[in-house]
């Protein structure tokens, strides 16, 4: 079959009125999306309380492993050694965290969270849940585990 160029304009005029179809958004973008709504929503939640989400972040790290250098600590709550330095001094004046020399090495200090600390962890905790359970709330079980799994997957591919 042979095409005239009248064809040819037909079929590439239709072709310019078809809408052309776009590929989903990458994983990155829907991540980094994801990522900027929870802390969105974890700011609202913990700003009455007088902290912000990297310090609550930073407190809920040493409620699952007190007693870390402020390196180490660092790098578990996502911040810059600068940034856990002020956050420290923040923390501790509000007496959520104290420090204490290591026994094994002198020269470094350990955070601990204190009570105080503790207790805001406690009052938290609740809104917390309630905001991840919003998040997760159209997943079943299953998909919640294979979501907790798959994004598992994902940081170990990247570490």
């Amino acid at each position: 079959m042979t095409t005239t160029p009248a064809d040819q304009h037909r079929t590439s005029g239709a072709e310019a009125h078809q809408t052309p179809v776009k590929a989903p958004p990458s994983l990155l973008y829907m991540v980094k999306r994801l990522e900027l709504a929870v802390r969105s929503g974890l700011e609202e939640l913990v700003r009455p309380a007088g902290v912000t989400a990297l310090q609550y972040t930073a407190l809920t790290v040493l409620d699952r492993h007190d007693g870390l250098s402020a390196a180490q600590l660092a790098r578990d709550s996502f911040v810059t050694a600068q940034s856990m330095a002020d956050m420290v001094r923040a923390l501790e004046g509000r007496g959520l965290i104290r420090r204490e020399r290591n026994p094994a090495n002198r020269r470094e200090l350990l955070i601990h969270l204190t009570d105080a600390g503790r207790d805001l962890l406690a009052d938290l905790a609740e809104p917390v849940r309630r905001l991840e359970e919003r998040m997760l709330g159209d997943l079943t079980p299953r998909q919640v585990e294979q979501f907790r799994q798959a994004l598992s997957n994902a940081w170990h591919a990247l570490s």
